[in-house]
């Protein structure tokens, strides 16, 4: 009697354990999902997402026409092969370069993303001031930091002071932290004006 209970209660959860594995796993696509670049813009195709994140960037931040209908489509195709938030990348953007495309930081950084040139040549190889180019490779950069950081804002900060900095200097992780709060704020921004 007591080997016919256990098989059961072995057998339930068996179940239970297959039910919950399926759960977690709904609940991490779904969770994917929410964060996808169709959840902030809608699930329009490419071409009518580029449209309103458009006119999203020239209410929220005051990019002329011509600039924000040239870079909203890059910015949407780029969010979704890297699986980012358009609404976070161009909140990024309008924290580096506020839109223009031809700006050069005074420590080397180049283009719509401030990319550092010598650092992240030989994985963005190109004309770095195209901003079709430079808009991928800082969505390259900061995926990549958020794979290894773990976390969206620690990744932020890396992309603004960079990881070593970050994790052993405490001004700069404070301005790291500093910079990925501003980047949340551009964001909100731009949610609103959509």
């Amino acid at each position: 009697m007591v080997l016919i209970l256990l098989n059961l209660t072995l057998s339930s959860f068996s179940r239970w354990s297959s039910l919950l594995n399926s759960t977690k796993i709904f609940s991490i696509f779904l969770t994917g999902l929410i964060f996808t670049g169709c959840s902030s813009l809608g699930s329009g195709s490419p071409a009518k997402r580029s449209a309103k994140l458009s006119v999203g960037l020239q209410k929220a931040y005051s990019v002329n026409s011509n600039t924000a209908n040239r870079v909203a489509p890059i910015i949407v195709q780029t969010s979704d092969r890297y699986n980012l938030d358009p609404l976070l990348l161009a909140a990024l953007i309008r924290q580096e370069s506020s839109y223009r495309s031809r700006v050069t930081s005074p420590a080397g950084a180049i283009g719509l993303t401030q990319i550092m040139p010598r650092f992240w040549q030989s994985d963005c190889p190109g004309d770095l001031f195209n901003e079709s180019i430079n808009i991928n490779c800082g969505a390259y950069i900061l995926k990549k930091y958020e794979k290894n950081a773990g976390s969206m804002p620690v990744a932020l900060g890396h992309y603004n002071v960079g990881p070593t900095a970050y994790n052993t200097n405490r001004k700069m992780k404070k301005q790291g932290k500093k910079y990925a709060k501003q980047v949340k704020a551009h964001k909100s921004d731009l949610k609103r004006a959509l």
